[in-house]
């Protein structure tokens, strides 16, 4: 494992140990501008991020274990740098869900247009979006009264495809009268998912992946949980309506948030799906995320 991390570096070394011409700059241009727009994309404000930190801290120690090895402090050299090499096997285990939802991602029509070429949402889809949200307003609205179990997920700009594939695929437009049938108890599918992808329910009866957080608290069931661990593997926002209290709640990257009015939950469904601009007063400090959990 060292040896391979010492060939990857002196391959990366080894064109910039002589002159640089223009070409050089130009092609390190291009790549730090790749590995942003997959941050932007990708890693920012996700739990991700977090190990991403993680492993740049692994490089530098094993550099540094060089660095000792080098000085002839070669027992504490050898000492880190077996270590890095021991944490680095646990890498692909460490980012599993990652790593299958990018190379999905990957495969998905689109991918480079997406990717490097979206612009968001046209004011059409827009329109259509404000009459979406309208639509699960006045569905949530009835689950709550009825304490009817739901759980909703809205894609994103990386896809929840990998799990929504498992469910039953509806392909419908959005309306209530569809929330309502699909959730009600007596159906086969109101105990799993329905996932909206634009202005459409992709599927129904999806089974998510469950959070694994020994922190969170007994208080929450499946459908929290389920919610929850969505949210730490991609970047889709999950809406929970709990079948014992009534209570509406909406996760993003991994934060759960309780609402207590319906015109709340509206106004902050229209900024997750890009529908409303948020205020710039607001954002000097912040991002969307923190706005959405409810931070100071």
């Amino acid at each position: 494992m060292t040896d391979t991390f010492y060939s990857i570096f002196q391959s990366i070394i080894s064109p910039l140990q002589g002159s640089l011409s223009w070409v050089n700059f130009l092609e390190i241009a291009i790549i730090a501008a790749i590995l942003f727009v997959f941050y932007k994309k990708f890693i920012q404000n996700t739990q991700s991020e977090k190990l991403v930190k993680g492993l740049f801290f692994l490089m530098f120690l094993w550099l540094f274990s060089e660095i000792l090895i080098i000085v002839d402090l070669r027992i504490l050299g050898v000492f880190l740098r077996s270590l890095v090499a021991l944490v680095s096997l646990s890498l692909i285990v460490i980012f599993q869900p990652e790593l299958r939802r990018f190379l999905g991602y990957l495969g998905q029509p689109g991918f480079i247009r997406n990717t490097f070429f979206s612009s968001g949402i046209t004011q059409h889809h827009k329109e259509d979006n404000v009459d979406i949200i309208k639509e699960i307003i006045e569905a949530v609205k009835y689950l709550t009264k009825t304490k009817t179990g739901a759980l909703i997920v809205f894609q994103k700009g990386m896809n929840s495809g990998l799990y929504s594939d498992v469910g039953t695929e509806i392909d419908a437009i959005i309306s209530t009268e569809l929330i309502l049938t699909i959730f009600h108890p007596n159906t086969p599918l109101h105990d799993g998912a329905m996932v909206v992808s634009g202005n459409k329910i992709h599927s129904a009866g999806v089974l998510l992946p469950l959070t694994e957080d020994p922190k969170l608290s007994w208080k929450y069931g499946t459908r929290h949980r389920a919610a929850i661990g969505m949210s730490e593997v991609s970047d889709a926002a999950c809406l929970v309506v709990s079948e014992e209290t009534g209570d509406v709640s909406v996760c993003m990257d991994g934060m759960l948030k309780k609402y207590e009015d319906l015109m709340t939950l509206k106004n902050d469904l229209e900024s997750i799906l890009g529908l409303k601009p948020v205020d710039e007063t607001q954002v000097k400090h912040r991002n969307i995320f923190d706005i959405l959990r409810g931070k100071n």
